[in-house]
């Protein structure tokens, strides 16, 4: 017992990590992919405007908020704009829709007539010749 020295270490294995590594192909290095993924879309962007002047940064802001409140403008325009054609519309075109039928009504009333006095020939008969009188 006495040519024992005292316990024997191991060789430490590599301490495994929570992340997923990955080799990119043509690339030796393994890459660690949360790298990838701690930035948002919106911590991006905000990194880049940090890149930019501030007067660049003003000025596309305002020319954003101008395009936006172009665009409602434009909006609100063609919903007015439109319902005052259509109604307009209506409102114009309503009695000649009723005149053109209250004709056609007249004179199926007419021929309903004729083909009562004269028999179902004499409507037909009846509107040939006023076509061939036409001509």
């Amino acid at each position: 017992m006495g040519d024992q020295a005292g316990p024997v270490a191991e060789p430490a294995a590599p301490a495994m990590e929570d992340s997923l590594v990955v080799a990119r192909p043509g690339s030796e290095e393994p890459t660690d992919i949360e790298d990838d993924i701690d930035e948002t879309l919106g911590e991006r962007l905000l990194g880049l405007t940090e890149m930019l002047p501030a007067t660049v940064r003003d000025v596309s802001g305002k020319v954003i908020q101008g395009s936006v409140t172009g665009v409602k403008g434009a909006y609100g325009l063609l919903c007015s704009s439109s319902w005052i054609f259509f109604s307009s519309a209506a409102i114009l075109l309503a009695p000649l829709v009723f005149e053109i039928e209250r004709t056609q009504m007249e004179e199926m009333h007419k021929q309903q007539q004729r083909q009562i006095l004269l028999g179902p020939n004499a409507a037909v008969s009846g509107s040939m010749m006023s076509q061939q009188a036409g001509m």
